[in-house]
């Protein structure tokens, strides 16, 4: 394997492009049937980064012709009041997805919200009915969790890696990321450990692996002494020090022993929103019965 800085990078960015541009055909097809695949986001409050991430979807939605409907709620909005909007958001016609950013003010209950989500609608991957199917290995035909979809994409559909056999220390146990990337390593038939911040000698499990996910949400908690030569690692973290982003992985100390390597950003991140973009014209073709 070339051991190349540039050959070692799993360049999210590129992978994103690919996979967008695998969703251009199966628009069309559903063009040509009279049908726009259309998401919609309601986002609740004034969190300027929910705001940036919301932008970023409505913008791969402009790209790619996807119809897109932002509802902005003020942050006192009650609970009633966002229940009548998926209601209305579920039987719209126009709406194939439906996406509540994260975080919600204090006051909203996400985990109640997400199940008043249509499950053919939800694209972000989280209501009960969808996590359940995933969890049964029933992935075929699904909504995933949009980043560990993009994950399994970048490895496995864009970089060819064979995951079979492979060790695979996850180093996260969020709803969001690392419970569902469980399942998905092992149709893989990858051996998954699942670890997390209050694992006791963390070190270990992670120098045994092949492929490490990073996901602990502290930034460059991960040195070179934490991996194997040869790893391949997977950072999940996006944190923001002194005006620089950077991830969980400390990218220029864990370069030299890593043989693939995602860098943040342009990693993990572009990944989302293009798996998003996949599942809102998945949810069209299933709504519509139009798969090609």
């Amino acid at each position: 394997m070339d051991s190349t800085p540039s050959k070692k990078i799993l360049d999210g960015r590129e992978a994103s492009i690919a996979l967008k541009d695998s969703l251009v055909p199966r628009i069309e097809r559903l063009s040509t049937a009279g049908i726009i695949p259309g998401l919609a986001t309601v986002i609740v409050g004034d969190d300027p980064a929910s705001k940036i991430y919301v932008s970023l979807k409505h913008k791969a939605c402009k790209e790619l012709d996807i119809a897109s409907f932002q509802h902005e709620l003020e942050a006192n909005t009650s609970m009633n009041k966002i229940e009548s909007l998926i209601a209305r958001l579920n039987d719209d016609d126009r709406v194939h997805g439906i996406l509540v950013q994260v975080p919600l003010p204090g006051h909203l209950d996400p985990e109640q919200i997400i199940t008043w989500i249509d499950p053919r609608k939800d694209v972000d991957g989280f209501h009960p009915s969808n996590v359940g199917r995933l969890m049964r290995g029933q992935i075929e035909g699904t909504l995933v969790s949009c980043t560990p979809a993009g994950i399994m994409y970048l490895l496995v559909e864009h970089h060819g890696i064979d995951l079979t056999g492979m060790e695979v220390v996850i180093v996260s146990r969020s709803n969001i990321v690392g419970k569902p990337l469980i399942p998905l390593f092992l149709q893989q038939d990858a051996t998954v450990t699942t670890c997390h911040t209050k694992t006791k000698k963390l070190a270990f499990h992670t120098r045994r692996a092949d492929l490490v996910i990073a996901g602990t949400g502290q930034p460059k908690m991960f040195t070179k002494e934490y991996f194997s030569d040869g790893v391949i690692i997977v950072d999940v973290g996006i944190h923001r020090i002194d005006g620089n982003l950077c991830g969980d992985v400390d990218f220029e100390d864990v370069l030299p022993v890593a043989s693939k390597i995602t860098p943040v950003p342009g990693g993990v991140g572009p990944m989302t929103i293009a798996a998003l973009m996949r599942n809102t014209v998945q949810s069209a073709e299933a709504l519509h019965g139009n798969r090609g």
